[in-house]
């Protein structure tokens, strides 16, 4: 995806936004440009803000394949914005929170080092993981942010993760209909990072 456009004064350098995901960004059972990146795409292009959106995602990841992705994409996209959609699946395999949590930091690290700034997202499990795992992997992403000084889109799913009918036949992977509100849950984060 890319969009050439006269910024406006607020955006008035062109920008590149790294979207490192899972399946939610994937367009995971969702026809091509219907997922929330696409989505985001479109939105730039309607602000007129000068912006190439680069969709790194891939369905199954887990913390540690978008860490050891990550340096390769750095190195050939150069983001301005490095955005951080992991962690789902790894809670979904019950993998150690510790290993999550270092994986994050790493990422983060890495972001910041090449010169991008970061927007972490965050993400719930289902309850039936019982609630002290749930509550530790929800917490993370909080912490992460605050000591690493970074942006924090709280719950990705946020508005739609209540309403069944916004979900898949599969129960994990969101309709086509709960994307744009996705996309609002991480505009109204993202947004700031790209006027500085």
């Amino acid at each position: 995806m890319t969009i050439a456009l006269c910024g406006t004064a607020a955006y008035s350098a062109s920008k590149t936004v790294l979207v490192l995901g899972d399946s939610l960004s994937a367009e995971y059972g969702l026809a091509r440009g219907t997922g929330w990146v696409a989505l985001l795409d479109q939105r730039l292009k309607q602000k007129k803000i000068d912006a190439t959106v680069i969709n790194a995602s891939i369905s199954g990841e887990t913390t540690s394949g978008g860490k050891a992705r990550l340096a390769s994409l750095l190195s050939k996209n150069h983001p301005d914005v490095v955005i951080i959609e992991l962690g789902g699946n790894d809670a979904l395999r019950g993998l150690a929170l510790g290993a999550s949590e270092t994986n994050f930091r790493d990422m983060i690290a890495m972001s910041k080092t090449a010169k991008a700034k970061v927007l972490l997202v965050g993400m719930q499990i289902p309850p039936n993981y019982g609630r002290e795992y749930t509550e530790k992997f929800f917490s993370i992403y909080a912490k992460l942010a605050r000591e690493s000084k970074v942006e924090l889109v709280p719950f990705l799913l946020e508005g739609v993760a209540d309403k069944p009918e916004l979900f898949q036949a599969d129960r994990i992977h969101m309709t086509a209909q709960a994307h744009p509100r996705i996309l609002d849950n991480v505009w109204s984060h993202l947004q700031p990072l790209l006027s500085r």
